[in-house]
Parts: structure tokens; sequence; C-alpha cells
């Protein structure tokens, strides 16, 4: 890793802006494990796509005195819809891992999910916390060892618990394999030291790679989102949705808020744009619950466009393992205002003055166009 510069290059104008610095402080190894995608990296490239093809109707002449971006979600007041969405191994990008994230988090006043998987622990992250700090959980197949997470994250102060459903088993990284990438201890999932792996058996005769030697045995279900929900005091939020009914069952299981995900691309290759599955999940959920959306978001008019498409908020995550790679504490918390200065001018010229202004008016018809979200 080459040492870490936190101070701001004087050439970044805009979030993309930082992906290039970040390639050329992380080694080749590291890079295609924090930015990588699963097979072909047809579903990453669609998410920012997506966001491209939206166009936006300019509104003018409006009273916009008074104008704020303040959000509520479950019982917490964010100064901006934009929150931290949960990046494992941070300790790739640079030195003070999840501890340099959420304190750029804080400085902007901003939500952060902290990972199962992060390289500092659920305590030292929330204990470096100043602003509300929601917990990422996969139910592992050691109930016993995910409840005690759950305790953890209860006893740290977490607001929220963020289930994570679309992974049972990891995505095909080719450029994982390809760079030959191998986890280094200090950038190790700390908070799942003393996980029991799972007895393996010998796959008997017909069964395939992934669904014999008891693999997907303990994987989870419907039941156990109901197990979560009735377990724990804070609310739990189901990120990995992307069809309606799915989000339909999410609510009936016990879920307080909902996620459209298609885990950044790194899952399932080939799956829709986060963005294009919005609209029906948010009609399925049909604000009995706050429906969030991450992948893709680049600038603050591709906030708009979540809000007016049915997003209560949206998860940033590589702009933020971006500006950490970069510089730090200071670069994410640049990377957050950056998005949400962006985000007021775009309200401001589309005549929206409060996020309750921003509805599918604000969208035009979707051109047919490729353009890019971001330079």
């Amino acid at each position: 890793m080459t040492a870490a510069q936190n101070t701001i290059p004087a050439d970044v104008a805009a979030v993309c802006d930082y992906e290039r610095h970040a390639r050329a402080r992380v080694p080749a190894p590291a890079w295609a494990y924090l930015d990588g995608a699963a097979a072909d990296g047809q579903t990453a490239r669609a998410n920012l796509a997506a966001y491209g093809r939206i166009a936006l109707r300019s509104r003018v002449l409006r009273d916009l005195r008074g104008g704020h971006t303040r959000v509520e979600l479950l019982d917490d007041v964010f100064d901006a819809p934009i929150l931290v969405a949960p990046v494992a191994h941070q300790k790739l990008a640079h030195p003070e891992g999840e501890l340099a994230t959420v304190l750029g988090a804080g400085a902007a006043r901003a939500g952060m999910v902290v990972s199962t998987q992060a390289s500092a622990s659920i305590e030292d992250v929330a204990a470096a916390a100043h602003a509300p700090l929601w917990f990422q959980l996969y139910i592992q197949h050691d109930r016993e060892f995910t409840a005690h997470l759950v305790r953890r994250a209860e006893a740290a102060g977490c607001r929220a618990l963020v289930l994570t459903v679309d992974a049972p088993v990891a995505g095909l990284r080719n450029a994982e394999q390809r760079a030959g990438f191998a986890m280094p201890d200090h950038a190790r999932a700390v908070n799942l030291d003393g996980l029991r792996l799972p007895p393996a058996r010998a796959a008997r005769a017909g069964e395939s790679a992934v669904f014999g030697a008891g693999l997907l045995d303990g994987a989870p279900t419907w039941k156990d989102l109901a197990w979560l929900a009735g377990l724990t005091r804070l609310p739990v939020l189901v990120k990995g949705i992307l069809d309606p009914d799915d989000a339909r069952e999410a609510l009936a299981h016990g879920a307080r808020g909902i996620i459209v995900s298609n885990h950044g691309g790194r899952a399932l290759d080939g799956l829709p744009a986060t963005v294009d599955a919005l609209p029906a999940v948010a009609a399925a959920v049909a604000g009995r619950a706050p429906v969030l959306v991450d992948g893709g978001v680049r600038r603050g008019t591709d906030v708009l466009k979540a809000l007016a498409l049915g997003a209560s908020a949206v998860l940033v995550g590589r702009p933020v393992v971006h500006g950490l790679a970069t510089a730090g504490a200071v670069g994410v918390a640049h990377v957050l205002h950056l998005l949400r200065s962006e985000l007021e001018v775009a309200m401001a010229l589309t005549g929206c003055r409060t996020l309750a202004d921003i509805g599918p008016g604000v969208c035009w018809a979707a051109p047919d166009s490729q353009a890019p979200t971001c330079c």
C-alpha cells in the first residue's frame, strides 16, 4: 500500500475523480477485490448506465425558501438521504479502514452501515461514530454465533440491522481470480473470529459442486428473517431485494425496511440495474416501510432520480472506498459532501424545496441513450 495521503487532490471536482487516484494507491490484487464485480461485470455497468438513461424536468420560479435535505428513517433524522453502504475489509483500501470511514461519515453527518466482514470490530467502529450507525449482518450457519453478533451490535449502540440476503454463496469474481487475490491477515473479518466452520461432507453421487456437500444446508430462509426480527429490539432492513414479491415477503416476515440491491454487481451477473427494479419494489411496499437503494450512485442527480422513483434514501459504496483510499477520512467526508451539494443544486433546479417535493414528475420520459452518469 502506498502511504496514505490524507489530503484531497487538487483535480478532484466530482466523486468519479477519486477512482483514478484510488486505483493508483491500492495494489492491483486488492483493487480487484474492492472494485471488482461478478463474472463479466454486466450488472455493475448496468447500475451506472441506468441513471444516465433517466432525464430530469427543469422547473422554474418555485419558492425555495427554507429548503433542506433532511430525512427521517426508522426514528433517526439524517441531514441528507445519503448513507455509507456496507463494504467489507476496508483496510485493503487504507490502513485505518472502517475507523477512517466512520470518522469521515461523522464529519459529513451521514449514517454508515458497518459490514459484518469489517476489518475493525463493531465496538471500535461504534466508539468512533458521530452519526447513526447500522450493522450489516449475514445469518451464519451457526445461529448462536449470529445471535452473538446481534447482541454485540445492540450493546455497541447500533440503531438498526441490515440483513443481506442475496449472497448465500459467493459470486464468481473472475477479476480476483486473475489477479491472484488472497485476503491479508491485517484486513481479515475480525468480527467473525471464533465462528465455527460448518462440518464438511463428501459430495454424494449426482450432487453438484454448489448444491452438494452441505454447502447450502445452513442457508437462511424466510423463517430465519422472522427469527431475527423476533430476536432483536432493533429494526431489521432486508438488503438484496429486486423482486416486488420478495419485498412483500420480507415485510410479512418482520422486516422494517427494504434495500433494493444487486450486491453492486458482485453476486450474480446479468441482474437488472437497481434503479430499474426500484419503482416496482417501491410500489409493492406502498409506503409501509422505507425503501433504500444502492448501486451506481455517482452524482447528486442520481440521488434525486432514485428518490423520484420511490427511494427514501440511497447507499453509496465504491465511491466512499475510492475517497478512503485516496485521502482517508477526509476523502470519505468529501465524497459525501460532493453528493449532498450536487443533490441540493439538482433539487433547486427542478423546483424541489424539500425531499417531500420529489416525485415521479421530477423525471422526464427516459430517452434511449446510454449516456454515462459520471465523467
